[in-house]
């Protein structure tokens, strides 16, 4: 699971740090090495009118996310129009939801040039729109899906109403606080979600138990946990309290609550965890509930960046 941002001293983002009384020291913040950490600011949303994914080097030819071929396959086209992902949009149309021209798809191989004539449940599919991201600052207790067959609240409930419609890039425990990067595109969702780009995500971990700076630079070389090995792991103590201290950690997986159980098999118990940083964006002033919009141009090197 894996700063940049420009730390308050305590507990986390803001105003935790005041209730138990404890100050965490001042650090530097790291900076994300290819584009700006400035991406995330503070800002209410600002929609602008819509706009069609041809206006946006993201899409030139040859790029990360080319549009210009003369035919794709239709889960691609759907997940690029923000319907929701490759894998999602497979099962749709396993499912029978989708039709062409009135005539249920069989298949996901399915080429065409655009979505003319694409419903999902009889509602028409619109074309791409240019691609964007968005910084949000999920608040502890939310989980990251549509929705919970149990009735717990998801991100969706308490997003703004006048964001597009979007996805999340990766996901946050619904104990985890902080960074959650969102998209309207589902190819720039699956780029960044890729294990091979090598993404780097920065959490700080408040953990109790006993723990040294040497034990956690071990992990450097990775761990295994369960049978399930994890990769390279940048590790730093921030600072102690007794037993309790504040853990600064950035990997690259991001694999299913990687950070909690890599500390907890280190003897540590994790009260609270917060991701600061996902690649070059950071979390910067943002406060919990609140969205930002990465700069078009602080996107476009990015995804540049990334080839």
């Amino acid at each position: 699971m894996n700063d940049g941002r420009k730390r308050n001293s305590g507990d986390g983002p803001r105003g935790p740090a005041k209730r138990d009384g404890k100050d965490a020291p001042r650090r530097s913040p790291k900076r994300g090495t290819k584009a700006s950490g400035k991406a995330a600011q503070k800002a209410a949303v600002q929609l602008g009118p819509r706009e069609k994914a041809e206006w946006s080097p993201l899409g030139g030819a040859g790029g990360p996310l080319d549009k210009t071929k003369d035919e794709q396959r239709i889960a691609k086209l759907m997940a690029r129009a923000g319907v929701a992902s490759r894998r999602e949009v497979e099962r749709m149309i396993a499912d029978g939801r989708v039709a062409l021209n009135g005539q249920i798809l069989e298949t996901p191989a399915t080429l065409l040039k655009n979505l003319d004539g694409v419903t999902v449940d009889g509602k028409p599919v619109g074309e791409p729109e240019v691609a964007r991201l968005f910084a949000y600052h999920k608040p502890s207790g939310l989980l990251t899906a549509a929705r919970d067959p149990g009735g717990r609240p998801t991100i969706y409930d308490r997003l703004p109403p006048n964001l597009p419609r979007v996805m999340p890039v990766g996901r946050l425990d619904l104990n985890t606080e902080g960074l959650l990067l969102l998209t309207n595109d589902g190819e720039l969702k699956r780029l960044m979600e890729l294990p091979k780009t090598g993404i780097e995500r920065t959490y700080r971990a408040r953990a109790f138990g006993d723990i040294s700076q040497e034990q956690l630079e071990d992990l450097i070389d990775g761990v295994e946990v369960d049978g399930m090995r994890y990769g390279k792991i940048d590790a730093n103590l921030e600072r102690r309290t007794g037993r309790n201290q504040w853990i600064e950690m950035t990997l690259t997986e991001g694999k299913n609550r990687e950070v909690r159980k890599v500390l907890e098999h280190l003897g540590l118990q994790v009260s609270r965890l917060i991701r600061t940083r996902y690649g070059p964006f950071t979390i910067g002033d943002l406060q919990p509930g609140d969205v930002s919009e990465i700069k078009r141009g602080d996107l476009e090197r990015f995804v540049k960046e990334l080839g």
